[in-house]
Protein backbone atom coordinates (compact mmCIF):
# COMPACT_ATOMS: atom_id res chain seq x y z
CA UNK A 1 0.00 0.00 0.00
CA UNK A 2 1.20 3.41 -0.88
CA UNK A 3 -0.07 6.79 0.72
CA UNK A 4 -1.09 9.09 -1.92
CA UNK A 5 0.33 12.29 0.06
CA UNK A 6 4.09 12.65 -0.12
CA UNK A 7 5.21 14.47 3.65
CA UNK A 8 6.70 17.90 3.16
CA UNK A 9 10.39 17.94 4.48
CA UNK A 10 11.46 18.43 8.04
CA UNK A 11 12.65 21.44 9.52
CA UNK A 12 14.08 22.90 12.36
CA UNK A 13 12.18 25.62 14.37
CA UNK A 14 11.28 27.88 17.37
CA UNK A 15 7.93 27.50 18.42
CA UNK A 16 5.84 29.70 20.27
CA UNK A 17 3.53 28.51 23.25
CA UNK A 18 0.45 30.21 23.07
CA UNK A 19 -1.38 27.93 25.69
CA UNK A 20 -0.26 25.43 27.93
CA UNK A 21 -3.49 24.02 30.55
CA UNK A 22 -4.44 20.66 31.81
CA UNK A 23 -7.79 18.91 30.48
CA UNK A 24 -7.73 16.26 33.34
CA UNK A 25 -6.03 15.53 36.41
CA UNK A 26 -2.02 14.20 34.82
CA UNK A 27 -3.26 15.10 30.86
CA UNK A 28 -2.14 18.53 29.34
CA UNK A 29 -2.78 20.38 26.08
CA UNK A 30 -0.25 22.52 24.25
CA UNK A 31 -0.43 24.59 21.96
CA UNK A 32 2.45 26.30 19.49
CA UNK A 33 2.39 28.75 16.86
CA UNK A 34 4.98 27.94 14.57
CA UNK A 35 6.89 31.40 12.10
CA UNK A 36 6.64 31.20 8.68
CA UNK A 37 8.98 28.60 7.49
CA UNK A 38 7.61 26.39 10.12
CA UNK A 39 3.85 26.85 8.99
CA UNK A 40 5.16 26.02 5.28
CA UNK A 41 6.34 22.52 6.41
CA UNK A 42 3.75 21.58 8.95
CA UNK A 43 0.93 22.85 6.69
CA UNK A 44 1.95 19.68 4.83
CA UNK A 45 2.05 16.74 7.81
CA UNK A 46 0.11 14.03 7.62
CA UNK A 47 -1.17 12.49 11.15
CA UNK A 48 0.59 9.96 12.08
CA UNK A 49 3.81 12.60 12.15
CA UNK A 50 5.62 14.36 14.77
CA UNK A 51 8.32 16.03 16.12
CA UNK A 52 11.34 16.28 18.81
CA UNK A 53 11.36 18.75 21.27
CA UNK A 54 14.17 19.85 22.62
CA UNK A 55 13.12 20.41 26.61
CA UNK A 56 16.53 20.44 28.10
CA UNK A 57 16.15 24.27 28.84
CA UNK A 58 12.84 23.92 30.84
CA UNK A 59 12.88 24.19 34.50
CA UNK A 60 10.94 22.49 37.12
CA UNK A 61 7.94 23.83 38.69
CA UNK A 62 7.29 24.27 42.02
CA UNK A 63 7.89 21.01 43.82
CA UNK A 64 4.15 21.34 45.64
CA UNK A 65 2.79 21.17 42.03
CA UNK A 66 4.86 17.83 41.06
CA UNK A 67 3.21 14.44 42.01
CA UNK A 68 4.89 13.19 45.18
CA UNK A 69 5.96 9.73 42.88
CA UNK A 70 7.59 12.31 40.07
CA UNK A 71 9.68 14.31 42.53
CA UNK A 72 12.91 11.87 42.71
CA UNK A 73 13.28 11.89 39.39
CA UNK A 74 11.34 15.17 37.93
CA UNK A 75 15.27 16.56 38.54
CA UNK A 76 17.15 14.03 36.28
CA UNK A 77 19.09 15.83 33.68
CA UNK A 78 17.62 15.96 30.12
CA UNK A 79 19.67 15.39 27.54
CA UNK A 80 17.46 13.74 24.38
CA UNK A 81 15.04 15.51 22.26
CA UNK A 82 11.84 13.64 23.00
CA UNK A 83 9.19 12.50 20.28
CA UNK A 84 5.53 14.00 20.39
CA UNK A 85 2.76 13.46 17.87
CA UNK A 86 0.07 16.21 17.70
CA UNK A 87 -3.68 15.86 18.44
CA UNK A 88 -4.28 18.51 15.32
CA UNK A 89 -2.99 20.80 13.46
CA UNK A 90 -4.46 24.19 11.94
CA UNK A 91 -4.04 27.35 9.84
CA UNK A 92 -4.70 30.62 11.96
CA UNK A 93 -5.44 33.88 10.55
CA UNK A 94 -4.13 37.16 11.90
CA UNK A 95 -3.35 40.82 10.37
CA UNK A 96 -0.16 39.96 10.83
CA UNK A 97 -0.59 37.09 8.51
CA UNK A 98 -1.36 32.94 7.96
CA UNK A 99 0.25 30.66 10.67
CA UNK A 100 -0.22 26.82 11.38
CA UNK A 101 -0.76 26.01 14.87
CA UNK A 102 0.21 22.49 16.65
CA UNK A 103 -1.90 21.13 19.71
CA UNK A 104 0.07 18.21 22.13
CA UNK A 105 -2.00 16.20 23.94
CA UNK A 106 1.05 14.89 27.23
CA UNK A 107 0.82 12.98 29.96
CA UNK A 108 2.83 13.93 32.71
CA UNK A 109 5.08 10.44 33.48
CA UNK A 110 9.02 11.70 33.98
CA UNK A 111 10.93 14.44 34.41
CA UNK A 112 10.50 15.84 30.88
CA UNK A 113 6.64 15.64 31.13
CA UNK A 114 6.91 17.35 34.32
CA UNK A 115 8.87 20.51 33.09
CA UNK A 116 6.76 20.62 30.08
CA UNK A 117 3.87 21.62 32.54
CA UNK A 118 6.09 24.97 33.15
CA UNK A 119 5.73 26.06 29.70
CA UNK A 120 3.47 29.41 29.92
CA UNK A 121 2.07 31.66 27.31
CA UNK A 122 5.43 33.70 25.06
CA UNK A 123 7.76 31.05 26.00
CA UNK A 124 9.44 28.90 22.74
CA UNK A 125 10.75 25.11 22.44
CA UNK A 126 13.17 23.98 19.21
CA UNK A 127 11.54 21.37 17.33
CA UNK A 128 12.35 19.05 14.65
CA UNK A 129 9.64 17.80 12.33
CA UNK A 130 7.80 16.66 10.78
CA UNK A 131 9.31 13.45 10.83
CA UNK A 132 8.35 9.86 10.10
CA UNK A 133 5.25 8.58 7.24
CA UNK A 134 1.73 9.32 8.50
CA UNK A 135 -1.66 7.52 7.96
CA UNK A 136 -2.61 7.28 4.31
CA UNK A 137 -6.39 7.47 2.67
CA UNK A 138 -7.06 4.83 0.03
CA UNK A 139 -9.24 5.95 -2.64
CA UNK A 140 -11.59 3.18 -2.64
CA UNK A 141 -11.68 4.03 1.60
CA UNK A 142 -15.98 4.84 2.42
CA UNK A 143 -15.57 3.68 6.42
CA UNK A 144 -12.61 4.41 8.83
CA UNK A 145 -12.84 2.67 11.93
CA UNK A 146 -10.18 4.65 14.58
CA UNK A 147 -9.46 2.72 17.65
CA UNK A 148 -7.27 4.08 20.09
CA UNK A 149 -6.12 3.00 23.11
CA UNK A 150 -4.44 4.88 26.24
CA UNK A 151 -1.84 7.97 24.79
CA UNK A 152 -2.43 6.46 21.65
CA UNK A 153 -5.18 9.28 21.38
CA UNK A 154 -3.44 12.41 19.44
CA UNK A 155 -2.44 10.86 16.25
CA UNK A 156 -6.29 9.59 16.39
CA UNK A 157 -7.60 12.71 17.04
CA UNK A 158 -5.58 14.71 13.88
CA UNK A 159 -6.45 12.00 11.87
CA UNK A 160 -9.86 12.28 12.82
CA UNK A 161 -10.27 16.33 11.94
CA UNK A 162 -8.56 15.72 8.86
CA UNK A 163 -11.39 13.14 7.51
CA UNK A 164 -13.84 15.26 8.63
CA UNK A 165 -12.07 18.30 6.49
CA UNK A 166 -10.72 16.32 3.82
CA UNK A 167 -13.45 13.63 3.49
CA UNK A 168 -16.51 14.68 4.69
CA UNK A 169 -18.30 11.83 2.55
CA UNK A 170 -16.72 8.94 4.59
CA UNK A 171 -18.16 7.02 7.53
CA UNK A 172 -15.78 7.29 10.43
CA UNK A 173 -16.56 5.79 13.73
CA UNK A 174 -14.66 5.70 16.44
CA UNK A 175 -13.43 3.16 19.84
CA UNK A 176 -11.62 4.81 22.52
CA UNK A 177 -9.63 2.39 25.36
CA UNK A 178 -7.83 2.93 28.31
CA UNK A 179 -7.11 1.19 32.21
CA UNK A 180 -9.40 3.27 33.41
CA UNK A 181 -11.44 6.15 33.53
CA UNK A 182 -8.81 8.09 35.22
CA UNK A 183 -6.32 6.91 32.11
CA UNK A 184 -8.60 8.71 29.63
CA UNK A 185 -6.77 11.48 27.78
CA UNK A 186 -10.05 13.40 26.85
CA UNK A 187 -12.06 15.75 27.66
CA UNK A 188 -14.92 13.26 29.55
CA UNK A 189 -18.20 14.25 29.49
CA UNK A 190 -20.28 12.25 31.56
CA UNK A 191 -24.61 12.69 31.05
CA UNK A 192 -27.63 10.98 32.72
CA UNK A 193 -29.04 10.48 29.39
CA UNK A 194 -25.90 10.17 27.24
CA UNK A 195 -23.70 8.17 29.50
CA UNK A 196 -19.83 8.88 28.78
CA UNK A 197 -18.84 11.30 25.49
CA UNK A 198 -15.35 12.29 24.76
CA UNK A 199 -16.03 15.81 23.31
CA UNK A 200 -13.07 15.79 21.21
CA UNK A 201 -14.89 13.24 19.39
CA UNK A 202 -18.31 14.98 20.11
CA UNK A 203 -17.64 18.08 18.48
CA UNK A 204 -16.54 16.01 15.50
CA UNK A 205 -20.09 14.58 14.92
CA UNK A 206 -17.92 11.36 15.17
CA UNK A 207 -19.79 8.18 17.41
CA UNK A 208 -17.17 6.78 19.90
CA UNK A 209 -17.43 3.64 21.72
CA UNK A 210 -15.62 3.21 25.18
CA UNK A 211 -13.96 0.45 27.30
CA UNK A 212 -12.27 0.31 30.12
CA UNK A 213 -10.50 -2.54 31.56
CA UNK A 214 -11.94 -2.06 34.68
CA UNK A 215 -15.27 -1.07 33.59
CA UNK A 216 -15.17 2.47 35.06
CA UNK A 217 -15.98 4.05 32.42
CA UNK A 218 -18.03 2.59 28.93
CA UNK A 219 -17.72 -1.21 28.34
CA UNK A 220 -15.59 -3.38 30.52
CA UNK A 221 -13.05 -5.07 28.63
CA UNK A 222 -10.83 -4.42 25.60
CA UNK A 223 -11.46 -1.79 22.77
CA UNK A 224 -10.58 -4.55 20.52
CA UNK A 225 -13.87 -6.43 21.31
CA UNK A 226 -15.93 -3.37 20.47
CA UNK A 227 -14.39 -2.54 17.21
CA UNK A 228 -14.65 -6.93 16.32
CA UNK A 229 -18.66 -6.14 17.74
CA UNK A 230 -18.97 -3.39 15.18
CA UNK A 231 -17.68 -4.83 12.28
CA UNK A 232 -19.77 -8.48 12.74
CA UNK A 233 -23.28 -5.94 13.51
CA UNK A 234 -22.49 -3.63 10.59
CA UNK A 235 -20.42 -6.04 7.89
CA UNK A 236 -18.88 -3.24 6.29
CA UNK A 237 -17.35 -4.03 2.71
CA UNK A 238 -14.05 -4.90 3.91
CA UNK A 239 -12.43 -3.26 0.42
CA UNK A 240 -14.10 -0.01 1.30
CA UNK A 241 -12.77 -0.11 4.88
CA UNK A 242 -10.02 0.84 6.40
CA UNK A 243 -8.92 0.10 10.33
CA UNK A 244 -6.69 3.23 11.38
CA UNK A 245 -5.08 2.21 15.20
CA UNK A 246 -2.88 4.14 17.70
CA UNK A 247 -1.78 2.39 21.32
CA UNK A 248 -0.20 -0.08 23.00
CA UNK A 249 1.21 -3.56 20.83
CA UNK A 250 -1.18 -5.96 22.16
CA UNK A 251 -3.86 -3.67 21.31
CA UNK A 252 -2.71 -2.99 17.91
CA UNK A 253 -1.53 -6.77 17.33
CA UNK A 254 -5.18 -7.32 18.37
CA UNK A 255 -6.20 -5.42 15.60
CA UNK A 256 -4.31 -6.89 12.98
CA UNK A 257 -5.81 -9.90 13.85
CA UNK A 258 -9.48 -8.74 13.24
CA UNK A 259 -8.37 -7.28 9.76
CA UNK A 260 -6.24 -10.13 8.77
CA UNK A 261 -9.46 -12.26 9.53
CA UNK A 262 -11.79 -9.79 8.18
CA UNK A 263 -10.14 -8.98 4.86
CA UNK A 264 -9.87 -4.99 6.22
CA UNK A 265 -6.73 -3.29 5.42
CA UNK A 266 -5.38 -2.14 8.46
CA UNK A 267 -2.72 0.71 9.38
CA UNK A 268 -0.99 1.05 12.59
CA UNK A 269 0.94 3.92 14.46
CA UNK A 270 4.00 2.10 16.59
CA UNK A 271 5.81 3.27 19.37
CA UNK A 272 9.37 2.72 19.88
CA UNK A 273 12.48 4.39 22.33
CA UNK A 274 13.76 7.37 20.34
CA UNK A 275 17.10 8.88 21.10
CA UNK A 276 16.89 10.71 17.65
CA UNK A 277 14.31 10.50 15.75
CA UNK A 278 15.83 10.75 12.07
CA UNK A 279 17.23 7.15 11.65
CA UNK A 280 20.55 7.53 13.33
CA UNK A 281 20.58 6.24 16.08
CA UNK A 282 18.94 2.98 14.60
CA UNK A 283 17.53 2.25 18.21
CA UNK A 284 13.46 2.00 16.83
CA UNK A 285 13.73 -0.93 14.67
CA UNK A 286 10.21 -2.58 14.18
CA UNK A 287 10.21 -6.71 12.38
CA UNK A 288 8.86 -6.40 9.15
CA UNK A 289 7.69 -9.57 6.89
CA UNK A 290 8.12 -8.48 2.88
CA UNK A 291 7.54 -10.35 -0.23
CA UNK A 292 11.34 -10.27 -1.14
CA UNK A 293 12.85 -12.28 1.36
CA UNK A 294 11.85 -15.39 3.42
CA UNK A 295 13.47 -13.60 6.82
CA UNK A 296 12.69 -10.51 8.72
CA UNK A 297 13.98 -7.18 8.34
CA UNK A 298 14.16 -4.47 9.91
CA UNK A 299 13.33 -0.84 9.58
CA UNK A 300 13.05 2.52 11.63
CA UNK A 301 9.91 3.15 13.41
CA UNK A 302 10.95 6.82 12.99
CA UNK A 303 11.60 6.82 9.45
CA UNK A 304 9.54 4.18 7.57
CA UNK A 305 6.94 4.29 10.62
CA UNK A 306 5.70 4.75 12.64
CA UNK A 307 2.33 4.12 10.73
CA UNK A 308 3.04 0.78 9.21
CA UNK A 309 0.50 -1.61 6.85
CA UNK A 310 -0.48 -3.97 9.51
CA UNK A 311 -0.11 -7.06 7.24
CA UNK A 312 3.74 -6.52 7.43
CA UNK A 313 4.16 -5.89 11.39
CA UNK A 314 5.74 -9.11 12.96
CA UNK A 315 4.19 -8.39 16.56
CA UNK A 316 5.62 -10.00 19.38
CA UNK A 317 8.50 -12.35 20.54
CA UNK A 318 11.99 -10.59 19.62
CA UNK A 319 10.23 -6.67 19.10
Amino acid sequence: MKSEHKPGSKVLVQALVTANEPIRPRFWKLLLKLDPEGSRCFSKALPGQFAQFDLSHLSLPPEESIEENLRDRAGRTILLRRPFSFSDIFTSYSEQGTYVCLEVIYCVLGPATVRMTSLKPGDCISLIGPLGNGFWYPETMKNALLITGGMGAPPILHLASCLRKNYPHTDVTAFAGARSIDCMPFELKIGNITGATLEEFERLKIPVHLATDDGSVGRKGFVTELLKEWIEKKKPAPEQTVIYACGPEPMLAACAEIASRTQISCQVSMERMMACGIGLCQSCAVRIRTDKSDSPVYQLCCKEGPVFDSRTVIFGEGQ
